[in-house]
């Protein structure tokens, strides 16, 4: 579901149990954790998240939110006592991994100019806010000094910190004034 960000708590032995039990035939995909962590008082923390980011909520009975994942990550990181973010794909059924590439290249196409970038604009990683690429032309970004694409610059990101995740949407992962390209792209969308 991309763009949409789940916010809950567990009392799963593990991130991966939990991710596995949420995969059931309701859903298309497999989630992708992008952060996890254990904290001191897991339903406080719940509570007070879902409280601040209420605003973005998709319904109310639901942990669903319309937010990029690093805003409720800085907030979680803050209380984090210890990272179980699995930095892999968490599969339950044969074909899952070839179907969660393929939905990630389909999400993947991405011009810049849908949402009014140009040359020059910088963009911020999500994974990590002191990161940044630069836009070159409508496909293309300049990162370290290499013209790579959105997607391969947010992939070696995600290597880098410890996700090893075959594929990326790059536009769910690079941010511009505080918002996802993926966000930017869905008001675009709204607005025509």
């Amino acid at each position: 579901m991309p763009g949409l960000v789940k916010l809950g708590m567990t009392g799963a032995d593990s991130i991966e149990e939990r991710m596995r039990s949420l995969d059931n035939t309701s859903l298309p995909l497999p989630f992708e954790c992008f952060y996890a962590a254990e904290v001191e008082d897991a339903t406080r923390v719940e509570r007070a998240i879902h409280e601040a980011f209420g605003d973005s909520r998709i319904r109310p009975s639901r942990e669903f939110f319309r937010i990029s994942p690093d805003k409720p990550k800085a907030i979680i990181q803050l209380l984090e006592l210890r990272n179980v973010t699995p930095g892999h794909d968490v599969l339950t059924e044969p074909g899952d991994q070839h179907a969660l590439d393929e939905e990630r290249r389909r999400r993947s196409n991405f011009r810049f100019s849908l949402v009014g970038l140009n040359s020059g604009a910088q963009l911020d990683s999500v994974f990590d806010e002191n990161i940044h690429c630069t836009v070159k032309d409508d496909r293309r970004v300049i990162f370290r000094d290499e013209e790579k694409s959105l997607s391969a610059a947010a992939l070696i990101v995600a290597h880098e910190k410890g996700y090893l995740w075959p594929t990326i949407a790059g536009p769910e992962y690079w941010k511009y004034n505080g918002k996802t390209l993926s966000e930017m792209r869905e008001e675009s969308d709204a607005e025509d």
